[in-house]
């Protein structure tokens, strides 16, 4: 059983504390040695600083442990990348700390400055690396005796899924991972696995079991290993959040981005879903967060002329709000101000169209400049969307497109954005076609994902808002 939300406040609360000692025990040190004196030039400047320093630097210590990603999948790390991580991170933050509290501080000597630096590069390593230690070698031992573990399935149940089942249950030390079954590639069939695990269903249950089953792993155990076969089974369960590994052997081609993991002593090839590095996805999400804040105070003029708009132009509510499919497939309400008149999909969802008569004279002025969409910033502070990202179908569009073109659940491995590359060079989808047509910028966007990509992108927007250029 996980307890992700639990593993990482423990390192935060540790991470905070020992943020808090390092400068406390580094000021004592400064006042009370005659060695150095870097810390203050005056007792009401060095007391100004000091209580600033409680104040801000535990902080910005969780902050930077956040950015590196080192809160990032918390079941997932061994105690030496635990020992590297903190050395990187220590020299960073720390030279970061000694050029904004220190360099301009008055020295008799050079000699000074350098034994601050290592001075407090040291005492934050030791203080920080302990409790650190501590809780990943106490996760490592929960997994090993199984106190903790990841719900796992075989995909296949042949002689791989046999031999490797057998392997992990030979070993001494728990793997960590509660294989509760294995699903049948084909329908019908008899597997040598039914001997010893559970049948859960076929290939084309895997989404719902997955589902039901609350699955963190998945490991491909199929005896077809042709690269394409691979990418197909691939391809059906990629945007869900879990891992998704492959059992290899001679004959494996190395497909995507995939990395050989120890597991124990079980070699497996690993299919990763990072489409950025963690330390981008998180100063993303924080882009996220503080733009969409500012915007909305910043908009509140806006806001208030938008809604009186969409009240004196016809009848209903002022805010729209609709089912759409986000990040690994999960569903969530996006808001919109209205743009139609009420009904408009009684008799089922509707694409809208250049010259929709259901779209009012107020909502066509909204869609041309994209003022319909802002509500939505409230959907990126809730975690449901990003401000840059394809945007979210509906589930009955979903279905068709998928149909045509598979490759369109490659979309659901990120959050969904209230602009996106597609938005920008195409604009609205009048229909299913369309929608597959604006399908490759998005494609394009996910191969190139970067934080200067999505700065393209808004820059584009605000151009098309000003511009009222939007189709």
């Amino acid at each position: 059983m996980l307890k992700t939300k639990t593993q990482i406040l423990k390192y935060i609360i540790g991470d905070y504390l020992t943020a808090l000692a390092t400068w406390l025990i580094v000021n004592y040190i400064s006042t009370e040695s005659h060695i150095i004196n870097i810390f203050q030039i005056e007792y009401s400047s060095f007391y100004n600083k000091f209580f600033f320093g409680i104040i801000f630097l535990p902080v910005f210590w969780v902050v930077l442990y956040y950015l590196t990603g080192q809160y990032h999948s918390p079941y997932y790390r061994s105690r030496l990348q635990e020992l590297g991580y903190t050395i990187m991170t220590s020299i960073v933050g720390n030279t970061l700390i000694f050029f904004f509290f220190i360099l301009n501080n008055y020295v008799e000597t050079y000699k000074e400055y350098y034994f601050s630096i290592m001075l407090l590069t040291s005492v934050h390593f030791i203080l920080s690396y302990i409790p650190r230690l501590f809780i990943t070698t106490r996760m490592i031992h929960s997994l090993r005796s199984g106190k903790i573990y990841f719900n796992t399935i075989f995909i296949g149940g042949g002689q791989k899924a046999v031999r490797f089942y057998n392997e992990l249950k030979n070993k001494k030390a728990s793997s960590g991972h509660r294989i509760l079954g294995f699903v049948s590639i084909v329908e019908n069939s008899v597997c040598e696995a039914e001997q010893i695990l559970s049948k859960l269903g076929n290939i084309k249950d895997l989404k719902s079991i997955i589902k039901e089953k609350n699955i963190h792993e998945v490991i491909i155990s199929s005896e077809q290993t042709a690269p394409e076969y691979i990418e197909e089974l691939i391809a059906q369960i990629e945007y869900l959040d879990i891992k998704i590994r492959l059992i290899p052997d001679l004959k494996s081609i190395l497909i995507g981005k995939k990395i050989v993991t120890g597991l124990y002593g079980s070699p497996l090839l690993e299919i990763t879903h990072d489409l950025l590095p963690v330390w981008q996805q998180n100063v993303k999400r924080i882009m996220d967060i503080s733009l969409s804040i500012l915007a909305m105070l910043i908009g509140i003029p806006l806001y208030i002329f938008l809604t009186i708009g969409v009240k004196l132009s016809s009848k209903g509510p002022i805010l729209y709000s609709q089912e759409r499919i986000g990040r690994y497939g999960k569903r969530f309400k996006i808001f919109k101000f209205r743009s139609m008149c009420v009904g408009a999909e009684k008799d089922g969802p509707e694409l809208s169209s250049n010259n929709d008569p259901r779209i009012t004279q107020f909502g066509k002025f909204m869609r041309k400049s994209r003022l319909d969409e802002i509500p939505q910033f409230y959907n990126v502070i809730k975690g449901d969307m990003s401000l840059v990202g394809p945007r979210p179908e509906r589930q009955f569009y979903i279905d068709q497109i998928t149909k045509q073109v598979p490759h369109f659940n490659h979309l659901l491995m990120i959050r969904p954005g209230i602009t996106s590359w597609g938005q920008v060079k195409f604009g609205y989808a009048e229909n299913v076609e369309q929608m597959i047509e604006r399908l490759k910028y998005d494609l394009i966007y996910i191969e190139n994902m970067s934080i200067y990509f999505d700065i393209k992108i808004l820059i584009y927007t605000l151009k098309i808002i000003f511009e009222r250029s939007g189709k």
